[in-house]
């Protein structure tokens, strides 16, 4: 399933292997546009068989025509990037694989355990009643509480959730005895599209806990623009700015959550106020 170059990775140092999918778990596009900016100065260094993995019908290739011509077929892809460096970071990202979890999970972790990964860490972003006026919130998941971090965001207690592709392969490489992160960014869920924001505080937190040396500059000034944007799509909008001021009194609560039925209720009240061809902020 897994094809690897090995000649492209020679010398590794102390290697992390971080991971994104889009599908489950990937409000805001924050993992993969965060992994894809980490790793726009990478070289591939292993491929996945797609093959294996996907359900053409969901995760479609795309048709190119021209002039009426059929021209080529772009299949989705699963890959490994390697970023050079102290430590070397190795970026999977891609589509979220639709079959052989098990599989592929076990085989990562295999290939983890046989080059000397040191960590592993998952990236994603879940939709939230967070307001795009404030810092961005991470939830943090690991395999030992020490990982955790002084400010983790973590639900206290027993937690059930519908497991993203990137959990299973947390899941099975810690059973190798590797340690795992999960870094889960709080995305406003009336913001469509990919949130800029979001993939920067990613970004930032991997740089933070492995030390990598890594150029967020382009995408700090993608986030401040988007940020100006957002900030103009509001002004004159009453619905959309009351939205917004109710979350920015529940952040500024320090931890105070709405329930699932307060969500519901201010999304649709927000979704009422927009018109049909509407779609979200962004």
């Amino acid at each position: 399933m897994l094809h690897v170059d090995e000649p492209a990775l020679d010398g590794l140092t102390a290697p992390v292997l971080v991971v994104a999918f889009e599908g489950w778990a990937s409000a805001g596009s924050a993992g993969t546009v965060a992994a894809d900016h980490l790793a726009r100065e990478a070289v591939t260094a292993a491929a996945f068989d797609t093959d294996a993995l996907y359900d053409y019908r969901v995760s479609r290739p795309a048709a190119e025509f021209l002039d009426g011509v059929l021209t080529s077929v772009e299949w989705p892809s699963l890959t490994i990037r390697r970023l050079a460096g102290d430590p070397d970071l190795l970026v999977m990202s891609g589509p979220e694989p639709n079959w052989n979890w098990k599989r592929f999970s076990a085989e990562v972790a295999g290939f983890a355990e046989r080059i000397g990964v040191t960590m592993q860490i998952s990236l994603g972003g879940i939709p939230w009643a967070a307001p795009h006026t404030r810092p961005v919130a991470i939830t943090t998941t690991a395999s030992r509480p020490d990982l955790l971090g002084e400010e983790p965001n973590a639900a206290e207690g027993p937690l059930s959730v519908p497991a993203a592709a990137a959990i299973a392969v947390e899941h099975a490489v810690s059973g190798r005895g590797i340690d795992t992160v999960g870094l889960w960014a709080r995305v406003p869920h009336y913001v469509g599209g990919a949130y800029y924001p979001a993939a920067l505080s990613l970004a930032e937190r991997v740089a933070a806990r492995t030390g990598a040396a890594v150029d967020l500059e382009s995408l700090a000034a993608e986030a401040a623009e988007q940020q100006r944007r957002l900030d103009e799509s509001v002004t004159g909008k009453p619905q959309v700015e009351a939205l917004v001021g109710r979350y920015e009194e529940l952040y500024d609560a320090q931890g105070s959550i709405p329930s699932g039925e307060e969500i519901a209720a201010e999304f649709e009240r927000f979704l009422r106020g927009q018109s049909d061809d509407d779609g979200g902020l962004g």
